[in-house]
């Protein structure tokens, strides 16, 4: 069956000496609670992976990485490669945050080459959709989301559908303070997990942890993660301060 998950997503955010102090805060506290019941995930910045994966190593978390390459190697200046990343003892990746859309103009066939890459290297995947406020108040966040669903990750077959995670992250509620409520998060997540079912067939979709995200925090996130369709939390601005980090993801307790 599904895991629950906590995956705190740092963006761009700390300098490096930040960073080792916030990491070996988390893998501290980590300590004093059972983490059984959850997968707790930290994605870094690409320059400090590496210092995420050596702590982890002494740590109940795993790493991730907040974005990989379409491309498998090669002359591609900037670009990081799946390759790379599991080099570093990565075991999750980012793809098709709404940031990444936004700004750098992926489309969901980006996406679905990515996860490929990522897949190939036995590194976990976690597809982030969502709909922005406009397409939420034109009443269209239902087709939004089939689309990104059936473009990016539906060319898979069924056993390597298992191996996903996606998060839902309304655009609209990314940064702002907006939160969805518990009853808007279950009903797209229950509409996600009925289109991996169409798609594949139920016990696929019992198999793929959906979670949330979009101002997750120590506040709201016990009551999120109550609803029977959300398995957990993809946490920005809240994983940055260890202590909020560490009561989100002993949320399930």
């Amino acid at each position: 069956m599904r895991r629950n998950i906590v995956a705190g997503n740092w963006k761009m955010n700390k300098l490096f000496p930040e960073a080792d102090d916030l990491i070996n805060n988390i893998a501290e506290q980590l300590r004093n609670f059972d983490t059984s019941d959850v997968d707790v995930i930290i994605c870094p910045p690409f320059p400090y992976l590496e210092l995420v994966s050596d702590v982890s190593e002494d740590g109940d978390f795993f790493t991730g990485a907040q974005n990989v390459s379409k491309f498998e190697n090669g002359a591609y200046t900037g670009e990081v490669s799946a390759t790379m990343l599991k080099s570093l003892g990565v075991d999750y990746c980012i793809v098709g945050h709404s940031e990444r859309r936004k700004y750098f103009k992926e489309t969901n066939f980006d996406i679905a080459q990515k996860i490929d890459r990522l897949l190939n290297e036995d590194i976990t995947p976690i597809m982030c959709v969502g709909e922005t406020l406009e397409q939420r108040e034109n009443e269209k966040h239902f087709e939004v989301i089939r689309t990104q669903m059936e473009e990016g990750i539906f060319h898979l077959k069924a056993d390597d559908m298992q191996r996903c995670i996606i998060a839902y992250e309304p655009v609209w509620a990314i940064g702002t303070g907006q939160t969805a409520t518990k009853e808007q998060a279950q009903e797209i997540h229950a509409f996600i997990r009925q289109l991996i079912c169409d798609k594949y067939n139920d016990d696929v979709a019992q198999e793929v942890s959906i979670l949330y995200g979009g101002s997750c925090n120590a506040k709201n996130a016990a009551e999120l993660f109550a609803m029977p369709d959300v398995d957990g939390g993809l946490i920005g601005g809240a994983s940055l301060k260890s202590k909020d980090f560490i009561e989100i993801a002993c949320s399930f307790q």
